[in-house]
């Protein structure tokens, strides 16, 4: 299995982190807060500079309010638009 850090892939995940966190009106300090986190852990995710687990990413998820489910098929149906 190829490394994932630079795939499409990873870069689809971390930019759909972002865009969720930013359209919460949430700043990543404010994320941080809430999953009792120093700011820094959201920054080093947000860079790519730190990967997360499937753990991670749902906690992450229930507290910006969206469906795991959901993510995942909007990921899926991203990452299969090129492809086409």
């Amino acid at each position: 299995m190829k490394k994932t850090l630079n795939s499409k892939e990873n870069k689809v995940l971390l930019e759909m982190l972002y865009q969720l966190r930013a359209s919460s009106g949430l700043r990543q300090s404010d994320l941080a807060d809430l999953l009792n986190v120093p700011q820094s852990f959201i920054s080093k995710i947000e860079s790519g500079e730190r990967r997360i687990d499937f753990i991670e990413l749902r906690e992450i998820l229930k507290c910006l309010r969206s469906d795991i489910i959901e993510f995942l098929t909007e990921f899926e149906n991203k990452i299969n638009a090129g492809r086409k």
